[in-house]
């Protein structure tokens, strides 16, 4: 491991860097897109909230701080109305995670048997009904994404949501085209992240091929954003739940940790690191 790492470490991790800068553009890029219906927000105050929606989300639950860092960057009549946006967002990016993992799923359920077959069950019974549970739940997903008002039939029905129905309006406001723009960028950020993945595992020695550790790493990024987990802590689960797949390759344990930690400090840790700091030049308590 160390061997390789000193022959490519130095161009691996600086192509790892800049591609975190991509990554994460796309994502600002994402977001100035969803509230453009809302107010006008240049890309650098984009990336800046996307940056300190990180750092605010690295100790919630699902990141859920991330609205809260966001909306400091919207004028006070729009910050509620942009966690609406910023819901979207992220469900464009949970569609590519499902449509990505289900055909890894599907790899990984043909080539790795792990039930043995018996008088009841097939071998990879029990993987196949997840496999048609996630299907059905990803084809939920996308009829939602693409239907919107039911959100906003949903809010007009429960008496206790009505009045909030005026923060969410926002989401009638986008075209299946634009829809469609989200889904795209949601997929070229999918591609890149998971291609900093596979620059490090090879950086640090797995010896795989690049199409079988992208098929197996969909399902890890599947099962990441399937399970409840703090950012903080999400660390030991990935490199649990990477060993599991990626280990069905490679034996070489240390340096899918080495990775595993690699692609956690550079694309949460350190972002999360500078939004902290452009967030202390936030003025959250404006004066009238």
């Amino acid at each position: 491991m160390w061997f390789t790492l000193r022959q490519k470490g130095g161009v691996a991790l600086t192509l790892v860097f800049i591609l975190m800068l991509f990554n994460w553009g796309l994502e600002a890029r994402k977001w100035q897109l969803l509230v453009r219906s809302l107010e006008e927000v240049s890309f650098l105050r984009a990336f800046s909230a996307v940056l300190s929606g990180v750092s605010l989300s690295i100790n919630t639950p699902n990141r859920i701080g991330e609205y809260g860092g966001r909306m400091l960057y919207m004028s006070n009549q729009n910050k509620l109305k942009s966690i609406a946006a910023t819901m979207i967002g992220g469900l464009s990016q949970l569609i590519v995670t499902i449509i990505f993992g289900l055909t890894g799923l599907i790899y990984y359920i043909n080539n790795f048997p792990l039930i043995k077959a018996n008088a009841y069950f097939s071998p990879n019974f029990w993987e196949k009904i997840l496999l048609g549970v996630l299907m059905l739940i990803g084809a939920l997903t996308i009829i939602l994404y693409f239907r919107l008002q039911i959100v906003i039939a949903i809010f007009e029905k429960i008496p206790v949501l009505r009045k909030a129905k005026v923060f969410i309006q926002i989401i009638t406001r986008y075209t299946s085209g634009d829809l469609q723009y989200l889904l795209l960028l949601s997929a070229c950020r999918y591609v890149i992240f998971s291609a900093q993945y596979l620059i490090l595992l090879d950086t640090f020695g797995v010896e795989m091929l690049w199409w079988q550790g992208f098929l197996l790493n969909a399902v890890i990024y599947l099962v990441m954003a399937l399970v409840p987990t703090i950012a903080v802590v999400e660390l030991g689960l990935r490199g649990k739940v990477s060993i599991y797949f990626l280990g069905l390759l490679s034996n070489n344990t240390a340096a899918i940790i080495a990775a595993t930690v690699g692609i956690w400090l550079v694309n949460l840790l350190l972002p999360a690191v500078l939004g902290s700091i452009l967030l202390l030049g936030v003025k959250i308590f404006k004066d009238k």
